[in-house]
C-alpha cells in the first residue's frame, strides 16, 4: 500500500485546523479535536495522521473486494 501524500494543514487564529489534500478541502477540525489532531501530527507521520483523520486512506482490501462475485457486476 503506498504511503499517503499531498496533505497539508493550517491552524487558524481561532484554533480551527483546516486539512487539505492536493489543494482541495478535506476536513475542518475545531476545539478539542483540533488540539488532539495537532498533538498526534507532531509526534507521528503527519501525512498518515491527516489521511486517517480525514478518512482519505485505503484499508488494503480494495483488490479483494473488487474480485468478489457480488462486486463484479453483470449476471451473478
Amino acid at each position: 500500500m503506498p504511503r499517503p501524500s499531498g496533505f497539508t494543514h493550517v491552524r487558524r487564529a481561532d484554533g480551527t485546523v483546516e486539512i487539505t489534500h492536493r489543494g482541495r478541502a478535506a476536513g475542518t477540525l475545531r476545539g478539542g479535536r483540533a488540539e488532539k489532531f495537532l498533538a498526534e501530527a507532531a509526534t507521528g507521520d503527519a501525512q498518515l495522521v491527516m489521511a486517517r483523520w480525514t478518512g482519505a486512506y485505503r484499508h488494503g482490501t480494495e483488490r479483494t473486494a473488487r474480485d468478489h462475485p457480488r462486486n463484479r457486476g453483470g449476471r451473478r
